[in-house]
C-alpha cells in the first residue's frame, strides 16, 4: 500500500451557504444523527498564534463508538482515519469549500472489510445531505 494513497482521494463540495452557516449546518446534522461532535481543530486561530494569517479553516471530528471501534478492533490501523473528519474552509469571502476522504476507499485501502467500511457510509452521507437542503 502506497503512504500517500489517503491523501490523493478528497470529495470536495461547495456550500451554498457561508462559511459559518456551512458549519452549523454540519455540527446540527452530526448532532441529530446521534453522533458525536469529539472535535474541532481550528486551524486559522492556530495560524493567528503564530502570527500568521489564512481564512477560515475548520476540522470536525466526528463518529460514534459504537462504530468505529468494531472496525479498529478488526484492523487496528484504521484508528489512523478514525473519527471521522470533514474539513469546512472558507475558499473566497463569497465561497466555502467541505472536504473529506471517503471512508470506504481509505478503509478498504488498509484491509478493512467492505461491507464492515459501508457501515460508516451513512455519517458520510449526512454531511453532503446537510448541504442540499
Amino acid at each position: 500500500m502506497s503512504p500517500a494513497i489517503n491523501a490523493c482521494y478528497v470529495v470536495e463540495i461547495v456550500s451554498p451557504v457561508a462559511f459559518d452557516e456551512t458549519v452549523a449546518r454540519l455540527v446540527a446534522a452530526i448532532k441529530s444523527a446521534g453522533l458525536l461532535l469529539i472535535a474541532q481543530f481550528d486551524h486559522a486561530a492556530g495560524a493567528r498564534v503564530a502570527r500568521l494569517e489564512m481564512p477560515p479553516t475548520l476540522v470536525l471530528v466526528y463518529g460514534h463508538p459504537l462504530r468505529g471501534t468494531p472496525i479498529m478492533q478488526s484492523v487496528p490501523v484504521a484508528a489512523l482515519d478514525l473519527p471521522l473528519h470533514v474539513l469546512v474552509r472558507e475558499d473566497s469571502p463569497t465561497r466555502t469549500i467541505v472536504a473529506f476522504h471517503p471512508i470506504v476507499a481509505m478503509l478498504t485501502a488498509v484491509g478493512v472489510a467492505e461491507d464492515m467500511a459501508q457501515r460508516l457510509e451513512p455519517a458520510q452521507q449526512l454531511i453532503r445531505d446537510a448541504l442540499c437542503r
